[in-house]
C-alpha cells in the first residue's frame, strides 16, 4: 500500500535518487522504470526501500497546496501558463512540491545556498524528475542569463537576505514575464527574518529594479506581489 498522504512520485524519485548516490542496490524494474509509469505496488517498494534506508520522506507530506499563500500562487501560475520557473530559496519544498505535480510539463530550476538541500533536490532528479535542476548559488550573484526564466517565484525568501534590492534586481532581470513574491505582512519572532518588507518597500524596490507594474494582494499574514515584466507590463 501506498501512502496516499505524501506526493509519492517525487518520494520515490528521491528514494532513486538517494540509492544511485549511496550505492543501494534496487531491482531493475524500479530503477529503470520512467517515474510516471511506475505502479502502485512499485510505489509502495520504493517507499518500503526509503523508510529502511532512512530517507526522510516525510518532507514530501501533502497539504501545503492548500496554505493559502501557496494556493494563491498555484492559481496565478495556472492562469498565465509558465513556459519555464525559476524557484527561489525552494527550502523544504513548500511551494516546489505542489508546483512540480501541478505543472508536470514545465521545467523548473531551482536555486538555494544550503548544500544538503540542493542535494535532496538533486536526488529527486536523478530519481527521474529530470526537468527539475538544483543549484547551490545566491540570487544576489545569479549565475542564470538574462532573460533565462519565463517566471520566478521568491516565495517566503526576501525578508531573509541582507542586500534585498540586489536580490530583486537579479530577479527581475532573469524574469521574462513576471515576478512573484511572498512575504511576511508583519513583525514577527523570527531571528532570521530581516526586514519587514510593506508594500512601499517592495514598490521601491522594485521600481529601482525597473519594473514598475506591480499587483498586490495578501492572505493573513503574508504579503503577496506579481510584478509584470517585459511586453507583459
Amino acid at each position: 500500500m501506498t501512502c496516499g498522504g505524501i506526493y509519492e512520485r517525487l518520494a520515490a524519485a528521491a528514494v532513486r535518487g538517494h540509492a544511485a548516490r549511496e550505492g543501494l542496490p534496487l531491482p531493475v524494474s524500479l530503477d529503470r522504470t520512467p517515474l510516471e509509469a511506475l505502479t502502485e505496488e512499485d510505489l509502495a517498494a520504493l517507499l518500503d526501500l526509503g523508510r529502511a534506508w532512512g530517507v526522510k520522506l516525510y518532507r514530501f507530506k501533502r497539504g501545503h497546496e492548500s496554505m493559502p499563500r501557496v494556493r494563491q500562487i498555484l492559481g496565478f501560475l495556472r492562469g498565465v501558463r509558465p513556459e519555464s520557473l525559476l524557484d527561489v530559496g525552494s527550502g523544504r519544498g513548500v511551494f516546489l512540491f505542489p508546483f512540480l505535480e501541478a505543472f508536470p510539463g514545465v521545467p523548473v530550476t531551482s536555486l538555494d545556498l544550503l548544500d544538503y538541500r540542493v542535494d535532496f533536490l538533486e536526488d529527486i532528479r536523478q530519481g527521474g524528475v529530470d526537468r527539475l535542476t538544483a543549484l547551490r548559488a545566491d540570487i544576489c550573484a545569479c549565475p542564470l542569463p538574462e532573460k533565462s526564466a519565463d517566471v520566478v517565484t521568491m516565495l517566503e525568501v526576501l525578508e531573509h537576505i541582507p542586500d534585498v534590492q540586489a536580490a530583486v534586481t537579479a530577479a527581475v532581470g532573469v524574469a521574462r514575464r513576471y515576478v512573484a513574491v511572498t512575504v511576511p505582512s508583519h513583525e514577527d519572532d523570527n531571528p532570521e527574518h530581516i526586514h519587514l518588507l510593506t508594500k512601499p518597500v517592495l514598490t521601491e524596490l522594485f521600481q529601482n529594479a525597473g519594473c514598475g507594474r506591480l499587483h498586490f494582494s495578501g492572505v493573513p499574514g503574508h504579503l503577496i506581489l506579481i510584478a509584470a515584466i517585459g511586453e507583459e507590463a
